[in-house]
């Protein structure tokens, strides 16, 4: 090896400069002290979904408190459930922070990567969003940071959108040069999205809003419980169990008397759902259910047939007329710009042939060395912040690449037998969860009879202690043995040491500070180890 080579340092390439990706250079700099990476951004600004969503009433559904990054909590929300605009700016002021810009390339999209095993890094094909033109880049480290919702979904059984001569567009891309005073809106769906932006809208008296709903959806009224966010998330995340008949029952008979109490009395029946509470994602409900006493609010509950010149058309054979047809209908979580190739095949290759998205604890895949995702498959876990959930992440791929970046390895894998085992694991708990009960985008096609992979079957709490530290058995590494070596004699001066201590204090029995000798072994096992 020449000295050249001996004094490059590797280079981290971190795809999107979304909430991920700000967090994840965020812990580069302050946790391992690293310079040398790269954001690359298809567009032209940062923030990603809170970039894209401006749609009126847009905002958080979780508390704005788990939206702060742990290294930079903001005491300073104006509201309990805050709105995009806030949530945008606080992320921006991280970014400027951090002095991100001078890492980061708007405009640049990834289109590829290649593992070459030979030089053990990824050679990247990156892409101006604007000329097209493409450039090579390589790293040594990839960082997918690009989120759970890829991409504005239009159903694919409501056909015509073409025929329509008026305007629409989805939520996901608002046109807020349209003015939509005295107009007749359309709004197909009846999500997380439109129950933020329906009530928003028809403040207006004269705009006619017309909701065509397909599902029920189950809502809980806002609260505010600012001081205990987490245990409160955590003992929420037990309605998600279907062996816990007794609280579901109580749930489905709590949120059924809310929505009784709150819409108007004749569409109570046709807005209570069938099916189990969290099967879907139940919706913080924004005003929506009061919006509906509106006189220029209506429900249609029956099929949409299809799009025509004038208006919507449903299956009875009535044509409702329209000036403006808004999808309020959610995202498609395929990972399309995923295109990595491993060792020996594609992503979506190792994808299908699981059955859908698959990855270690979320993070990374067996074959795809130095290749991790946040916001994996199986991240989220409905009850909670995904900023908690991806800091996790961020935390165990830190220390995975620590001996990377300080060139003591050149590369780690995960191994096929711990990605299967883990996943095993996984699936099993979640055959006991409520998700399995109806179709949702938290499965393969959103179909209840395919594989989950949006969802986490457990407390936030579980998942933070999963990726807490690598279990290093579980990787292979390459160009590693000295550090190995040295990690393993580490561990065991460690283990000596705890082995000495403890034995000093259970034959001298003492007594430090008035501690029990309990607090004292658990205050030295938490050092040592």
């Amino acid at each position: 090896m020449s000295s050249t080579e001996k004094k490059r340092v590797p280079h981290v390439i971190i795809v999107g400069a979304g909430l991920a990706g700000i967090s994840t250079a965020i812990q580069l700099k302050r946790q391992l002290g690293f310079e040398n990476f790269t954001i690359y951004e298809k567009a032209s600004a940062v923030g990603g979904t809170w970039r894209d969503n401006t749609y009126p009433g847009c905002g958080s559904d979780v508390p704005g408190h788990w939206y702060s990054l742990s290294t930079d909590l903001n005491p300073r929300w104006s509201t309990y459930y805050v709105d995009q605009p806030e949530i945008r700016a606080y992320w921006e002021d991280l970014y400027q922070k951090y002095n991100l810009p001078s890492h980061t390339k708007l405009g640049y999209g990834v289109v590829s990567a290649e593992w070459d095993s030979d030089s053990q890094l990824y050679r990247v094909v990156v892409r101006n969003t604007e000329t097209g033109e493409e450039t090579q880049a390589e790293a040594n480290i990839l960082i997918y940071a690009i989120g759970g919702f890829m991409s504005p979904l239009f159903p694919k059984d409501i056909e015509g959108v073409e025929k329509f001569r008026g305007l629409t567009w989805h939520s996901a891309q608002w046109r807020h040069d349209v003015d939509l005073k005295g107009k007749r809106v359309g709004v197909i769906g009846n999500g997380c999205s439109a129950a933020q932006f329906v009530p928003e809208i028809s403040v207006d008296p004269s705009v006619e809003v017309i909701n065509f709903c397909r599902t029920p959806q189950w809502y809980i009224p806002r609260a505010n419980f600012r001081n205990i966010i987490m245990a409160r998330s955590d003992i929420v995340s037990l309605i998600f169990n279907k062996d816990n008949k007794r609280l579901l029952a109580m749930t489905k008979k709590t949120l059924s008397r809310y929505i009784a109490m709150t819409a108007p009395r004749d569409q109570v029946a046709a807005l209570t759902p069938d099916y189990t509470p969290g099967c879907k994602r139940i919706i913080v409900d924004p005003g929506y259910l009061e919006s509906l006493h509106r006189p220029n609010v209506s429900l249609r509950w029956d099929a949409i047939k299809g799009i025509v010149e004038n208006g919507i058309e449903l299956k009875t054979g009535e044509i409702v007329p329209l000036d403006v047809i808004i999808f309020g209908t959610g995202y498609c979580l395929e990972p399309t710009d995923l295109r990595v190739q491993g060792r020996r095949e594609t992503i979506h290759e190792y994808f299908a042939s699981k059955g859908g998205p698959t990855a270690y604890i979320g993070t990374c895949m067996p074959g795809f060395p130095n290749c991790f995702t946040i916001l994996g498959p199986n991240v989220a876990t409905g009850h909670a912040s995904v900023i908690f959930s991806q800091e996790a992440q961020i935390g165990l791929v830190s220390q995975l690449i620590q001996p990377i970046i300080q060139g003591k390895a050149k590369s780690f894998e995960v191994t096929e037998e711990a990605t299967d085992e883990y996943n095993t694991w996984l699936q099993k708990r979640l055959t006991r969860s409520v998700w399995t009960e109806c179709n949702s985008y938290y499965q393969v096609g959103g179909q209840k009879e395919t594989r989950i992979t949006a969802t986490f079957p457990g407390p936030v709490g579980l998942f933070w202690w999963l990726a807490l530290r690598p279990r290093w058995s579980d990787f292979r590494g390459v160009a590693g043995e000295a550090w190995e070596k040295q990690r393993r004699k580490d561990n065991m001066k460690k283990r000596g040491i705890l082995v000495l201590v403890l034995a000093l204090a259970a034959g001298l029995g003492f007594v430090v500070h008035n501690q029990s000798l309990y607090e004292v072994v658990r205050r030295i096992k938490s050092v040592v180890l």
